[in-house]
């Protein structure tokens, strides 16, 4: 059977090696594989083929099935560093180490192995290689860098402040003389402990020490912090204003508290000096707080009447809505309008013309022409100008503030009225009497010629107005009868209510009737404050039926009397000891429910006895 079997496999085999074509001649060219004798591969050990990549050899950088096998293999390390070095314990390694590296090579592990984190390691290397030989047989000596990754070292493994600073005492052994970065260490231990008192000795011993240990930005930016934290606000200002002299750099967290603390505290001078110290510095001076506490800071400053720290916030407030502008994607930022108003208001109150500029910028910017700013922004812009005595800039902004808003109904009753939204205009157009007065009517008469022409009627009743001030009943006629016949406009009921006014200031009762009268036979409607007016001019004449007449006919016409013009009647009726009149305005009291009170400080006040003769 064996036999039988070897024949097949003959017979099989001699088929296969007939069926076979070779190109050459040449065994060796054959394209099919040929085994080597069996002899041979008994004798010699058979090569195997390289690894499969994916299997983790770390003849690969990296294994993309399995990363964490290369890291784990030694073999391609032992063929890089000596035989055995990574079967030691560490500390074997690290005095090895510590025994064959120079100072270049110690700097550059140092380096690795903080990258990773293993400040043990760092410190114990230093620790052995320090009592170490170099290799001409001398102690290493280290430079104050490695020294420096040293105490980094002990101040990451939660070293204190005391013990870092016998570390840098140490330093004199090697002729180290500590630097900058050396006493930041420390002061960032000290730092973490809070330990203010500490940290200003140690910044005063740097200042006292030589150029290379002066404190930088990071060591006056610790001690900062520290104080602020612990509330120490003078002794921050000190050294905040230390910094600057000096010309480092302060951080913008730094920054940030000195504004809050300051606020918190109200030394808002003291916030004003340091802002304008960084302004001065190119290194400081792009320098500001966030968005939130740039509008607190506007806030208190307008509360303070701090005119300086409001035109710094508003300043503020401006980079950020540059800075939203240039960004990618665009930030649109906008400050509220009514904080706006109320810096004009505080621009008029202090008399600060950059503040009111300012704050004019910073609402056009915000509105971004989509909309025309509000009748409370006219009104304050104008109060402003004219606080300022700038009545040529308040009279064009009037011109600005009708071309707005003068169509508008409803705002056009009392935005334009000269007793009250433009009554600060009037102050000042009658503050030095005609003479002021006739300079703005011809700077009135000069716009209305110009191309193209600028007339207002408003501003012509703020005239009118003033003229009633100072009790000139006739420039106050003619500034009246001027607006139809030289500006070609037509009075409106403020026009009448300001001669009516004018009228009853120097007691021409009569003619104020008359004016009256004529406004209702050309069809103008009177307003509340027409009536109020007409009642006071009966009033300085003593009176007070005609007065209360007047009153009623305001009811009649569906207004409400003021409870200042109820009062007015009643002085006056209880000093002509008129007690039917005075009945009629406790009646009229009661109807509107206005609570009168009393004017007993008044009645004694009138009561008194001016003589010259003593009691007896």
């Amino acid at each position: 059977m064996a036999s039988q079997m070897a024949i097949f496999t003959g017979t099989r085999i001699q088929l296969l090696v007939n069926r076979t074509k070779c190109i050459s001649t040449f065994p060796f060219l054959s394209q099919e594989p040929q085994l080597t004798e069996l002899t041979q591969s008994t004798q010699t050990q058979i090569t195997p083929l390289p690894p499969n990549p994916a299997s983790g050899s770390p003849l690969y950088h990296e294994n993309w099935r399995n990363p964490n096998v290369a890291k784990n293999s030694t073999s391609l390390a032992q063929s890089l560093i000596p035989l055995g070095f990574l079967a030691q314990t560490p500390a074997h390694r690290i005095q090895y180490l510590s025994q064959t590296l120079d100072a270049p090579a110690l700097m550059n592990h140092f380096a690795d192995w903080m990258t990773k984190k293993q400040w043990t390691d760092v410190k114990q290397l230093f620790e052995f290689w320090v009592r170490s030989l170099d290799k001409n047989g001398k102690p290493n000596k280290p430079d104050v860098n490695l020294y420096n990754h040293y105490l980094r070292a002990n101040l990451m493994m939660g070293a204190s402040a005391g013990d870092l600073l016998d570390l840098v005492t140490q330093m004199d052994e090697f002729a180290i003389v500590p630097n900058t970065v050396a006493y930041n260490l420390v002061l960032k231990a000290m730092n973490q402990a809070k330990e203010t008192e500490a940290a200003k000795k140690l910044l005063e011993r740097m200042l006292q020490g030589g150029t290379e240990s002066l404190p930088d930005d990071e060591s006056y930016d610790l001690v900062i912090g520290m104080l602020f934290g612990t509330q120490q606000i003078d002794a921050a200002l000190k050294y905040v204003d230390m910094a600057l002299k000096f010309g480092c750099k302060l951080s913008t967290k730094a920054f940030t508290e000195c504004v809050w603390y300051c606020i918190n505290q109200g030394q808002l001078d003291n916030l004003v000096t340091v802002i304008e110290r960084c302004k001065t510095t190119d290194r400081n001076k792009a320098l500001y707080p966030n968005w939130n506490l740039c509008n607190y800071l506007a806030e208190v400053a307008m509360q303070a009447d701090n005119s300086k720290l409001a035109f710094y916030a508003l300043e503020f407030l401006g980079k950020w809505i540059a800075w939203g502008e240039i960004a990618r994607p665009p930030l649109l930022l906008s400050v509220d309008e009514g904080l706006i108003v109320s810096a004009l208001a505080t621009a008029g109150r202090t008399y600060s013309s950059n503040l009111l500029d300012m704050s004019w910028v910073i609402l056009r910017h915000s509105l971004r022409q989509k909309k025309v700013p509000s009748t409370e922004s006219f009104l304050g812009k104008i109060y402003a100008h004219a606080s300022l005595g700038n009545l040529q800039k308040a009279f064009a902004t009037l011109h600005m503030f009708e071309a707005a808003h003068g169509n508008s109904i409803n705002e056009a009753e009392d935005s334009f009225s000269p007793f009250t939204s433009l009554y600060p205009l009037v102050v000042v157009c009658s503050k030095k009497g005609f003479e002021t007065l006739d300079s703005v009517y011809y700077e009135l008469e000069n716009l209305s010629h110009a191309n193209p022409p600028k007339k207002s009627v408003a501003a012509l009743n703020c005239i009118i107005l003033g003229c009633g001030n100072i009790w000139d009943i006739e420039r106050a006629y003619q500034t009246f009868d001027a607006i139809s016949s030289s500006f070609g406009l037509t009075p409106d009921i403020h026009s009448y209510n300001a001669l009516i006014y004018a009228f009853g200031k120097v007691k021409k009762t009569f003619e104020a009737s008359r004016v009256f009268e004529h406004m209702l036979s050309l069809g103008v409607k009177p307003n509340a404050k027409s009536y109020s007016l007409l009642v006071d001019a009966h009033l300085i004449n003593r009176d007070q039926k005609a007065a209360l007449s007047v009153i009623e006919e305001m009811v009649t016409a569906g207004f409400i009397p003021s409870k200042e013009t109820l009062k007015k009647v009643r002085r006056r009726c209880i000093r002509e000891m008129d007690y039917e009149c005075d009945d009629q305005v406790e009646s009229l009291a009661k109807k509107f429910s206005i609570r009168m009170g009393s004017e007993n400080r008044r009645g004694i006040l009138f009561d008194l006895d001016y003589g010259t003769e003593y009691a007896s």
